[in-house]
């Protein structure tokens, strides 16, 4: 994971309480003429066994922007692979590259093949992972969890690996998930920021809408990081520098599944907020609205769904013959088909105006934030062989909530 170019957290786990040590180096160099240290926390899986893991994090610093570098991680009782990954590029003007998806399992992880490729040869920036993983990391004891993880070092040893709670986390408190990733901020991963080019992606939890009995304070201090985070990216030094505001969470506001999800009702929980809850609990469309949030991206339906720029359950184009040009509300993206035991959903044939296109083929997105006007996203079908089945570009003369009007 990154928060800060010039940085990196190298995060893995033993069985036995060891050393944290990364040895690394620049490509090309003899190897590995750097060390740096870290520290490691216990984590007791809550499941009849009570496995014990050690998770190590070391941070790396001072990294050369866009340098790439070879590393390995481990201690003298032993060290892993040798890997390598490119320091993020800290200048506003960096055009990023990122795969998007969630839901992705351990049994029939469908894209995973295509992803290893693709992060490997270098394609991508970061990776974001918009919540399930492993389905389900607590299950056999974490055994699963541990399983995951083994799958996706293929990538995420690669490529930053940024996540966002889901559902399928939630058991024993979302304790595999808080344990296992190294999120920036200090929240167990359950929200950030970051910023990289000329976006700043805010990554949160809507299950905090859902699993009431973990607390509501959760929701509720959730809502208020998320307005000061919003609010400090539109200062007008920092909107004039990072343009594109980029949303992930794992359940959508919107979607036309033919399911009972709450994206399927029009007072979603996550759009509208819940008024069960004593004080009421506020929703996130008028707060992603108000502050001009560009681009929302979404999961949890194991489907692919493009909208059209909506807002309170309306279609706001840009214009008819190019609605995402100047659009006047965010585009919402749901990309939940990567592939995992529960197989892909079904559409409800009959979608609302808002719904611009659909597929149930297993796959990814892609995301590239070109420049401060301009914003491509891209749909990979893995059942087609990697062909790309839908795109758009998204552009934007100008940000933020004066946009829309």
């Amino acid at each position: 994971g990154t928060r800060v170019p010039g940085s990196m957290v190298v995060t893995w786990t033993t069985f036995n309480k060891t050393e944290s040590e990364v040895e690394y180096g620049p490509a090309g160099a003899p190897l590995f003429e750097m060390s740096a240290k870290g520290d490691a926390t216990v984590f007791v899986d809550s499941g009849e066994e009570k496995r014990k893991m050690f998770i190590h994090r070391v941070t790396l610093t001072n990294l050369k922007p866009a340098a790439t570098y070879v590393y390995h991680c481990g201690s003298d009782d032993g060290w892993s692979d040798v890997f390598f990954f490119t320091a993020l590029n800290d200048s506003s003007s960096f055009s990023p590259r990122f795969a998007l998806y969630g839901d992705l399992g351990n049994e029939n992880p469908q894209s995973l093949a295509r992803l290893q490729k693709e992060a490997q040869q270098g394609l991508y920036d970061a990776i974001l992972h918009i919540g399930d993983f492993a389905y389900d990391m607590h299950e056999d004891n974490a055994r699963i969890g541990d399983e995951f993880m083994r799958q996706i070092q293929s990538v995420a040893a690669y490529v930053p690996y940024m996540t966002c709670p889901g559902n399928h986390e939630a058991t024993y408190n979302f304790s595999n998930y808080r344990n296992r990733f190294s999120m920036p901020g200090q929240t167990e991963s359950l929200w950030y920021s970051w910023n990289l080019g000329s976006a700043h992606i805010i990554s949160f939890s809507t299950e905090v809408y859902f699993y009431l009995q973990f607390g509501l304070e959760l929701l509720f201090k959730q809502y208020e990081w998320l307005k000061r985070d919003l609010e400090e990216a539109n200062r007008p030094e920092n909107r004039a520098e990072r343009p594109w505001i980029i949303t992930m969470g794992h359940r959508p506001m919107y979607c036309s599944d033919d399911d009972q999800d709450d994206c399927t009702n029009f007072d979603s929980y996550v759009r509208l907020g819940r008024n069960d809850t004593k004080p009421p609990a506020p929703g996130l469309e008028d707060l992603f609205y108000r502050h001009g949030v560009d681009v929302e991206l979404w999961a949890h339906e194991h489907t692919y769904e493009r909208l059209w720029p909506v807002y309170g359950d309306k279609v706001h184009n840009g214009s008819l013959e190019k609605p995402y040009v100047n659009p006047k509300a965010p585009v919402h993206i749901i990309t939940g088909s990567a592939g995992c035991r529960e197989r892909t959903d079904r559409f409800n044939p009959n979608p609302k105006a808002w719904s611009a296109f659909r597929s149930t083929d297993y796959g990814y997105s892609r995301m590239h934030v070109v420049n401060a006007t301009h914003l491509y996203l891209e749909q990979v079908s893995d059942d087609q062989d990697g062909k790309v089945i839908d795109n758009i570009w998204v552009v934007k003369e100008k940000h933020g909530f004066s946009a829309w009007s």
